[in-house]
């Protein structure tokens, strides 16, 4: 079935952009599913030509939104985007993969450390690796919007890096 070769091909995309938009990672899975679902049920209403990947991450980010609201309760950041992910190449020295392993602490700490609207802003572009077309209808927001609060996000989450150098 058609609609199954797509769930796979964004399944783990759109478990990743819950957790940008953030749901729980505990909850990530169940809010892409229901996406899942809910995309399916509102095929008839998808524009023919429409690019098919913005429109499900915005049912998943909808979603993962209305979970965390429903929820109640504030969620940290576990970003599924920063696993160790084999490369192809050569596993990296023990050394390098520690190095590595304390880095990606230092990143996802900072990135929790700023304001909902800069993780997932920063989230969309470089740990989804969305256009900015792609983040503005994710987020709901317009393009320019992206790239201003980007840049902003971008700036804010320098600081926090510098300031856990210190």
């Amino acid at each position: 079935m058609a609609y199954e070769t797509l769930v796979r091909r964004y399944a783990d995309l759109a478990i990743r952009t819950a957790v940008v938009v953030g749901a729980a990672p505990d909850e990530a899975e169940d809010a892409a599913q229901d996406a899942f679902v809910k995309a399916y049920a509102a095929l008839a209403r998808f524009r023919p030509g429409a690019a098919f990947r913005p429109w499900l991450l915005r049912i998943v980010a909808n979603e993962a939104r209305n979970r965390r609201r429903s929820a109640g309760r504030r969620t940290s950041l576990a970003l599924r985007a920063a696993e160790d992910r084999p490369s192809g190449d050569a596993a990296p020295s023990p050394e390098q993969a520690v190095l590595d392993h304390e880095r990606r602490l230092v990143l996802t700490d900072a990135l929790a450390a700023l304001r909902d609207e800069d993780r997932q802003v920063i989230g969309a572009r470089y740990l989804l690796d969305l256009s900015e077309a792609e983040s503005a209808l994710l987020l709901g927001i317009p393009r320019g919007t992206v790239k201003s609060r980007l840049s902003r996000a971008l700036g804010r989450l320098r600081v926090v890096l510098a300031e856990a150098e210190r």
